[in-house]
């Protein structure tokens, strides 16, 4: 097959309303020139971030939608645009496995062309990083001190599945998705670069690990260890086992 034809027909000609509604002719020519690509992996590592790039335009979009609602507590559109970035995030994360068809070496060769380029200078990112306080600071003024509530009262005191409860689960959702997108990255750079290398920064990779321990909204995590803590105050932390229990029983 003559690879040239099969690359202009890919492109299209950009005529078409499709192709001018979608820009195609700008999205196609994003990616550097086929005959310029340092490696057959390369396009695909182009394609993989820039898509990215657009995922997190679309979350950072829609939370911004999400804390006007948030302000208005309209619970109902709060969890159907949760629920977009919930998948738009799961869609990253499964994105992540394409470069893991990547090898080392093969990287290695894509790498030269980074410059000191690295993922932390991604726009998207770094948005999305900023947003999580002012929602935070939305829910809890809109969907709490308004109302005399609190985390506690949600989780426990006060408990009845309500708005609160169900905006403070879809918090949650989306903090334990980006935790879980920014984990499978560092496991992607170990496979990658290894897990003793510098990054493209000259920093260790291991200090990446800091940043999949950073909490967006730590106090729906700490609810649940100071619940946990209280029930084992009350049942006892460490109980009989339930053979044991069963055998005095029997005994008796």
């Amino acid at each position: 097959m003559d690879r040239s034809q099969f690359y202009a027909l890919m492109e299209g000609e950009g005529k078409l309303d499709y192709e001018v509604y979608l820009n195609t002719p700008q999205i196609l020519k994003a990616q550097k020139p086929m005959a310029d690509l340092c490696n057959k992996d390369e396009l695909m590592f182009q394609i993989v971030h820039q898509v990215e790039e657009l995922w997190m335009k679309l979350i950072g979009y829609t939370l911004l939608d999400i804390d006007d609602y948030l302000q208005e507590t309209n619970t109902h559109r709060i969890i159907t645009l949760f629920q977009r970035v919930h998948q738009t995030l799961n869609l990253m994360i499964s994105q992540l496995h394409l470069l893991e068809t990547m090898s080392p070496k093969e990287y290695q060769e894509i790498r030269l062309q980074l410059g000191n380029g690295s993922g932390q200078e991604s726009p998207g990112f770094r948005t999305l990083l900023k947003m999580p306080p002012f929602l935070w600071q939305s829910y809890k003024t809109h969907y709490l001190d308004q109302k005399g509530l609190s985390v506690e009262k949600i989780y426990h005191s006060e408990y009845s599945h309500c708005d609160a409860y169900v905006v403070a689960e879809a918090l949650t959702e989306f903090d334990e998705l980006f935790q879980s997108f920014r984990i499978h990255h560092l496991k992607l750079i170990y496979r990658t670069i290894g897990m003793r290398a510098k990054s493209l920064k000259g920093r260790s990779v291991e200090l990446l690990q800091k940043g999949i321990q950073h909490r967006f909204f730590p106090e729906l995590w700490d609810i649940r260890g100071d619940m946990t803590d209280a029930w084992g105050g009350e049942y006892g932390v460490k109980r009989d086992n339930l053979g044991k229990k069963n055998k005095n029983a029997h005994d008796h």
